[in-house]
């Protein structure tokens, strides 16, 4: 499978994202020749237990990430930061979960825009929207790149491509820049071949970040 890294918008102290940002930043893709394929979703949603006696808190993960991934609509994955576990399952399990009511979302957010094809990389750039009230929680890209399944192998590559990337939207003065944070993928017991669970552990870590981004805004 094809490597990928997901990357978010960090914005510079005292600004917030907007969807003015979301534009220049989609208008800069097409300005290096990244020709526009169609749109992109991805939904992620923060579990809570519903617990009936506080005793019982022990037995139950404190809450976890449930991620569905537009490559594979009929799975879904489970992070599990606390236990250091990513999990495929099918995707009827969020049916299961609903009926079973040992769990709640607590958020639920939709990641969704344009993807646009660059000769070898694919890039998607979308915002990040709560499915309760649309408003814009953060952007996020996804660079990805095909010919290349190895993470350590694509490092230089992918580094590169990103380089260039960034001085490209810098011409472009916006208050803020695109932030790569590489999770330890040895800590979920994944491998070095890139899979969709490598993809939700990304999207987890970047999760992480923008909810620490927006606290730190609002302290």
């Amino acid at each position: 499978m094809p490597i990928k890294w997901v990357l978010h918008w960090q914005p510079n102290a005292g600004h917030t994202v907007s969807s003015q940002i979301l534009a220049e930043v989609s208008q800069c893709v097409e300005s290096i020749n990244g020709v526009k394929e169609g749109k992109w979703k991805a939904t992620l949603s923060f579990y809570r237990p519903v617990l009936k006696e506080q005793a019982n808190a022990a037995e139950f993960p404190r809450d976890f990430l449930g991620i569905s991934l537009p490559e594979q609509p009929s799975k879904y994955y489970f992070v599990l930061r606390g236990q250091r576990l990513v999990l495929e399952a099918d995707s009827t399990i969020q049916t299961i979960m609903e009926k079973l009511q040992s769990y709640k979302t607590r958020v639920a957010l939709n990641f969704e825009g344009f993807q646009y094809q660059l000769g070898d990389f694919q890039l998607r750039v979308g915002k990040v929207v709560s499915i309760q009230s649309e408003s814009l929680r953060g952007i996020v890209m996804e660079m990805e790149y095909r010919p290349i399944s190895s993470w350590e192998k694509s490092h230089k590559i992918m580094g590169e491509f990103f380089d260039i990337w960034q001085e490209a939207l810098s011409k472009r003065s916006l208050p803020g820049h695109f932030v790569h944070m590489e999770p330890n993928f040895g800590e979920f017991g994944l491998s070095g071949q890139y899979t969709l669970q490598h993809t939700a552990v990304q999207y987890a870590t970047i999760m992480l970040q923008m909810i620490a981004t927006a606290q730190s805004v609002r302290n």
